[in-house]
This record gives structure tokens, sequence and C-alpha cells, in this order.
């Protein structure tokens, strides 16, 4: 079939993330199999690669390529179809992000860079590992400038006007990730690479690990943010209904701009070397992101409740039986949406000064991670999958495949519910995080095994079945890439963006020189006094460590 550019673009990048995923989910699998004393790994392999391949390929592969493929066709159907030059970059930045990619996975195959995803100084990858890294983040800059670019061109030819909505959220998500891709750039360039080719003797490792933290948790809504459009511009369409509030979907997304990036902190704070101030200045700022995210949820069931109403739901909750349950489209995201529930107050425990105290470094971080990207990010890009690779290529989601995807998305609800309590669980008990060893000769740890069903055993079965519900979904992308019936022009899947009413939106939401002024002030008031303490007060810094 022979597609069209701005089709082929996003395909290209829709590729790579389910490659990227089936790879990381197998990974995962045996994770939980080895942490379980049933699997032994040939000597070739060791768990620490597989750790870091799993932590890689799905939060960081699979999660960015898959965005920017919902960015492209989306911003393309919001905006108006690409020119030439904005397909050509985007194309330079996809092969630049591949390339970088590809030289990461060849690192930690080798065994070179068993180092996890956050790469955590002393332990040093392989210098090339580190250059891949940094040219993924360049790729992906090269992309989100092309698409800035085509928005700066509608507006331009648009003057006066709101953009649309998705546009709007676009362009807000790209901002984030280039304010927060700064941190890890600059540790990565200025500390890593000259370290890991011999360069320098030491580094600097309390400075490493705000510069990726500072990163790493705005890294966190870089994941959410495309799935809150989803569910403000999408999820609306498919129900027949309008975006609630205009203002209010704008105002959520600058607030994640404003208080998602100086909170660093609050992943460092066991760490020594930073003033207990400062830690309790960002655990503020990390409550302060709370508040778009109620925002958010407020805005969507009030969206579910008015269209529910207009169908005819009566009562307090008759409108809940109004909703399109039958559409995995929707079904999807809801079951999505509600698992971010209990994530999201995991996230306060874990923002938390004393609670911290009790979880950090243990299994109880990897259920929240796993229940707060694991599903509702996830999930919400399956719901998406559904219907954006038919969009693409142009074929039918059959009833057929529409029953696959139901069965598909409750085994992974099933699946991930298992694996997470009993992480959370385990967590609680003070199983460790980041080893492969459990099995201490100690009454405590002994508990973690105990019974038929113990929380290992669980957290096995629950890993399984995510394992066997991503290979159905990797085979309903098959089908909708190249074998289900070819659509029709009348029935061909549409881009669903429900309708926004701008006429009370204020202009002050889309002057972006005020919102990116006021977060480098905030990022200025949270991190120029302590990362120059970090610097001034250094030791000589840290050797090369391996461990494998």
């Amino acid at each position: 079939m022979n597609l069209p550019n701005d089709r082929r673009l996003p395909l290209a990048n829709t590729a790579v993330a389910y490659a990227a995923f089936l790879i990381g989910t197998l990974c995962g699998l045996l994770q939980v199999f080895i942490r379980n004393d049933a699997l032994t790994l040939p000597g070739w392999l060791d768990y620490y690669q597989i750790l870091t391949a799993h932590g890689l390929l799905l939060a960081i592969v699979f999660t960015t390529f898959f965005i920017f493929a919902f960015f492209q066709a989306g911003t393309s159907k919001a905006l108006g179809q690409f020119g030439p030059r904005v397909i050509l970059w985007n194309w330079i930045g996809f092969w630049i992000t591949l390339l970088g990619t590809l030289l990461v996975v060849v690192m930690v195959v080798s065994g070179q860079a068993s180092v996890l995803y956050t790469f955590y100084a002393p332990l040093q990858a392989h210098g090339l590992f580190y250059v891949g890294l940094a040219l993924f983040v360049i790729g992906t800059w090269v992309q989100g400038f092309a698409l800035i670019g085509h928005y700066v061109k509608w507006r331009r030819a648009n003057k006066g006007q709101l953009s649309p909505l998705f546009a709007f959220m676009t362009v807000a998500t790209i901002i984030l990730w280039v304010i927060a891709c700064l941190g890890v750039v600059a540790t990565v360039l200025f500390q890593f690479i000259p370290w890991a080719f011999g360069w320098t003797d030491g580094i600097n490792v309390e400075l490493s690990r705000s510069l990726f933290w500072y990163f790493g948790h705005p890294l966190v809504y870089f994941w959410l943010l495309p799935a809150y459009m989803a569910w403000y511009v999408v999820v609306p369409k498919l129900i027949g209904g309008k975006v609630f509030s205009d203002s209010l979907a704008r105002l959520s997304f600058v607030l994640f701009i404003l208080f998602s990036i100086p909170v660093g902190f609050h992943h460092q704070l066991t760490e020594p070397g930073i003033a207990s101030f400062w830690k309790f200045l960002q655990t503020v700022l990390t409550f302060m992101v709370i508040i778009p995210s109620l925002m958010t949820a407020f805005s969507l069931f009030a969206t579910f409740e008015t269209r529910g109403r207009q169908l005819g739901g009566k009562g307090l909750f008759g409108w809940i039986t109004k909703l399109p349950w039958k559409d995995v489209r929707f079904t999807s995201i809801l079951i999505a949406m509600l698992f971010f529930i209990p994530g999201g107050a995991g996230g306060i425990i874990n923002a938390s000064f004393q609670m911290n105290e009790l979880v950090h470094n243990t299994l109880w971080v990897v259920g929240h991670f796993h229940i707060t990207v694991g599903t509702p990010v996830a999930m919400t890009f399956f719901g998406l999958t559904f219907w954006f690779i038919p969009y693409l290529t142009g074929r039918q989601f059959t009833k057929n495949l529409q029953r696959l995807a139901f069965l598909q998305i409750f085994t992974w609800s099933i699946g991930m519910l298992l694996m997470s309590t009993a992480q959370h669980m385990l967590g609680l008990l003070g199983a460790p995080r980041r080893t492969a060893y459990t099995g201490y000769a100690h009454e405590d740890a002994l508990a973690w095994f105990e019974g038929v069903l113990s929380n290992h055993v669980i957290m096995a079965v629950g890993g399984s079945i995510l394992f066997l519900s991503a290979l159905l979904l990797i085979y309903i992308v098959i089908q909708l890439w190249w074998f289900a019936p070819v659509s029709d022009q009348e029935s061909k899947m549409t881009f669903p963006m429900a309708e926004s009413d701008v006429s009370g939106t204020p202009a002050l939401l889309e002057n972006w020189k005020v919102w990116i002024g006021i977060a480098f002030v905030l990022i200025a008031l949270a991190y120029t006094i302590p990362l120059s303490e970090i610097i001034q007060h250094a030791p000589p810094g840290s050797g090369r460590f391996q461990t494998w």
C-alpha cells in the first residue's frame, strides 16, 4: 500500500516503539522468574543486562517513539499537512534517535553497559553507551523543534487565534521535554562522556545524580502528558461529547510545565550532600503537581457525566451505563484512568519525608512505577493503537480484532494488578529493588517467599500474564498493519479530536514566553544554590566501578 509521507513517518516511529515493547516485556518476564529462583541465565547473559534493557526499552524507547508518532499524526491533522521541510527534519530526527537507540542496545547486549536505566555513577558503562544517550536526546529535539516549526507557521498564518487544543498540548509537552533534558544532557556531555573515555579521572557522583533527577521526574510527565492529551481530546470524541473546558485543559498543561521540573530532590531524600531545606522545598513543589492532575480528573469525569446525561442517564450514577463500554478504544483508556488513582496515591507516599524512609529502594517503588506508567500510560497507548494504526494504514479494526483487544486489555489489567500489588507488599516487607539476590538467610527475608502463593510467586504469575498480553497486543498490531481488510473511503478510520470551545480561553495561556520564563525562575530557585554547593564542596571524584 502506497502511503503518503505524513503517514509513513508516524508509522516508522510506531514500528520502533512496538519492537522495543516486545523485547522489553520479554526482559521483564525473565526478571520475575530470576527473582523467584525459577530461572538460571546462561553464562553470557546476566540479570543486570536484562534489567537495564527492560528499563531502557520500555520506559524510554517504547514511550518516546510512540509519543512522537502520536504527535506527528495529530499535529498534521490539527494544523494541516506538513510541508517538505517539516517532514525532512522529522525524518532526520527519527534516524538520529534510532541510531542512538541502536548504539545503547548494542552496548547493553555486549555486556558493557549494565548500569540500569538510571545509569548512576560511579557505575561506568562504555563511552559509546553515553554517546548513544546523547544522540537519542538530540534526535528527539530535532523532531520536536520540527513540530514546533509547523506550529509557529500556523500561528503566523492565523494571527490572533488560539491554536487547536491538540497542537497546544503537543507544544507544551515538547517544551517540558526540552527543558527537562537539559539536566541529562549536561551530565552526559560534561561528566559521563569525558569520564568514560578516560579524559577525566573521576566524577562528582552527587552532581550527576542531581542532574539526572532534574530530568528523571519530569520524564514521568513526558510519559503522562500524551496520555492526558488522549484523555482530554480523543476520549470525548469517542463518546460523542466535547472538551469540558478548553481553558482548564490548557491551564493544567501550563501548570505541569511549571511544577513538574524543579522536584527532582524528592528522589534523593535519603542521599547526603543536599541540605534538608532544598529537599523540603522540592517536596512542596511535588505536591503542587497534584493540582493539575486533580483538574484533569474533574474535567474528564465531568465530560463523561455530561455526555451520559445527554444520552438519557438518570439518577446519581445512571449516566455511567450510557457510556460506550463495548468500544474497547474507550474502555481501555477508562481502565487506565482508574489505575492512576492508586498510582497517584502511591506517589504522594513516595514524596513524603517520613514515609519515603520506609519504602525507598524497595520493591514498593517498582510496584508504584508499574501501576503509574505500566498501566495508565501504557494502556492509554494501547487504546490509541486500536484506532491509530488503522488511521495510518487504512485498514479496518474488525469485530474479531476488537474481541481480542478486550482480552488483551483485561489480561494486562489482571497481570499488572497481581504483579504490582505483590511488589508493593514485598516493598513493605523490605524486599530490595535493583538486585537479583533476594533469598537471604534471614527470617525477615524468608518471609518474602512463605507459602505456596508467596508474593514472589504472585509477582511471577502476574508477569507471565503480562507477557502473554503483550504477545496478544503484538499480534493485533501486526494484523492492523498488514492483514486486516483495507477500509473503503466511507468507513476509513479517522483521527478523533473533540471540539473545544476557545471563546472563553484567555490568550495569556498561549503566551509561551511568560510560562517558560516562570518555569526557569522556579528552576533557578530550586536548583541554583544546592547545585552550586554540590560543585563547590565536591570531593575529588569517584573512579570507575563495574560490578557485573
